[in-house]
């Protein structure tokens, strides 16, 4: 392949590789003026077994949190910040002999907590005692995630898993969203890298598509430039024909002449995430059927970079979206009526039935496990859950320089959709629902980039831009 040492020069250069140690004690500082009193108590991820203990899902991942305050990588640790006695702890067991033998060495928990600017540490059955000395003061957590985490709160607070979301702190959950939503310019080269990384999936993508080959072969592909580049893939990579199905997974069908494939792909590296989707013609070809479409979702991706700027509100992007979205359907004649009454009624849900973007970060839904009301939402943005399409909104707020968004605008024909609406006259004055019959076998289409939102407006990232526009991507897929 012509881009293999290009590939290979990504590989020496990305090294994956911690912050100063100063970032961590900044970020601790931080983190006690925000939350004000108590113990924070930050769970690293243990490993997770695929099928039977000693067989774990490969590589580790770490939880984003604890990284981005405590910033390493073993498994079995948890980080405390006591807030009232300002102390910093490092909760973990050594590892042995036996552990060395099969693992290899491992740095004591000392020497990590030495890393970070931390300086008290101790055995993880240790974090008992500490808990039951708090005696009465706030012990802020996270909402957990993984059943082990929730069994180890559980043993330390008492508190039955059904109830810990519930429970979590809620200063802590918005003293974490509101320092790790505004991205310091190392986590911003951190993305950029990332995305590079995600142009070399998407241009391999690019190049092996033909009709014939699967989607598994070219998905399998794409996750191995992921696994050889940078740490893996930040999601599982979607690639499928089908790409009215928003998470379609690679199946053992070949490429068939004369359709669409969609691909939805990112990596992590250096913790931090990229994610990217482009559609493609099998055959190297747009239909004009299917440029009319695609041209659409075009306008509408590149549109955002007019309009998302400091203060604007996502959700006000989202809408002026489905608004061009609306007209430009409405010249076709899938739609129909007053835009602004159909965008209202949610109409163009039939075609956009998720929200324009998510935050971006260390998680590829950044922070999303944190409560997405939290995270892509304020008072005055809280999305209206009644409404189909609108209650898929992931972010709204009124965005800030330094914030990180997906921008992937897309149109998808999704028969099962289409039959109930047509059956129930949802939105029929607002829907030509005999042209879209003839549209059931269309597939989707998405186009999607990261976005960083600057002091004067925003910019895409990385270095490259993935092939998109109609004629660049034809020439790429026909030339290289």
């Amino acid at each position: 392949m012509r881009n293999f040492a290009t590939f290979l020069n990504f590989g020496l250069n990305f090294l994956i590789k911690m912050f100063e140690k100063e970032t961590y004690i900044r970020r601790r500082a931080q983190l006690k003026k925000l939350v004000g009193e108590g113990v924070v108590v930050l769970f690293g991820n243990n490993e997770s077994p695929a099928n039977y203990p000693a067989n774990g899902y490969a590589p580790f991942r770490q939880d984003s949190s604890f990284l981005y305050y405590f910033g390493q990588h073993r498994d079995g640790l948890v980080g405390v910040i006591d807030i009232d006695n300002d102390e910093e702890w490092l909760f973990g067991d050594d590892i042995d002999v036996e552990d060395i033998v099969w693992m290899g060495y491992t740095p004591s928990v000392a020497d990590l907590a030495a890393e970070v600017g931390v300086s008290k540490t101790a055995p993880m059955a240790q974090l008992k005692v500490l808990c039951d000395k708090a005696n009465g003061r706030a012990i802020h957590f996270l909402p957990p995630y993984r059943f082990d985490t929730k069994i180890q709160i559980m043993d330390l607070l008492g508190i039955h898993p059904s109830l810990q979301k519930e429970k979590a702190s809620l200063a802590l959950i918005k003293a974490v969203v509101k320092m790790r939503a505004t991205k310091e310019p190392q986590e911003i080269e951190a993305i950029e890298k990332a995305c590079d990384v995600g142009y070399a999936m998407h241009t391999t993508a690019q190049l092996l598509i033909k009709p014939g080959v699967t989607e598994r072969f070219i998905g399998g592909q794409v996750d191995g430039i992921a696994r050889s580049l940078a740490q893996g893939v930040s999601f599982a990579t979607i690639f499928s024909q089908h790409g009215e199905i928003m998470h379609g997974n690679p199946s053992d069908a070949p490429l068939e002449d004369g359709r669409l494939v969609l691909c939805d792909a990112g990596c992590e590296l250096n913790d931090y995430c990229s994610d990217n989707t482009r559609t493609m013609p099998v055959n190297g070809k747009f239909t004009q059927r299917q440029l009319e479409i695609y041209s659409i979702v075009e306008a509408c991706h590149d549109y955002v970079l007019e309009v998302a700027k400091p203060g604007v509100k996502y959700a006000d992007v989202h809408f002026a979206v489905c608004r061009l979205m609306t007209d430009r359907l409405k010249e076709l004649g899938l739609m129909k009526g007053d835009t602004e009454e159909a965008v209202r009624a949610g109409a163009h849900a039939m075609f956009l039935p998720h929200g324009l973007g998510h935050m971006m970060g260390m998680d590829v839904h950044d922070m999303e496990g944190l409560g997405q009301i939290y995270v892509g939402f304020d008072e005055e943005t809280r999305p209206n859950l009644e409404q189909f399409g609108t209650n898929c909104l992931r972010m709204g707020r009124k965005l800030e320089p330094g914030f990180v968004v997906t921008d992937e605008p897309g149109i998808y024909f999704i028969p099962h959709l289409i039959d109930l609406w047509k059956k129930e006259g949802h939105c029929k004055e607002f829907l030509n629902f005999d042209l879209l019959e003839t549209y059931k076998d269309f597939g989707g289409i998405r186009i999607e980039d990261d976005l960083l939102i600057t002091e004067d407006g925003c910019r895409f990232m990385g270095s490259k831009r993935i092939p998109y526009h109609p004629q660049e991507l034809e020439d790429f897929m026909r030339n290289n």
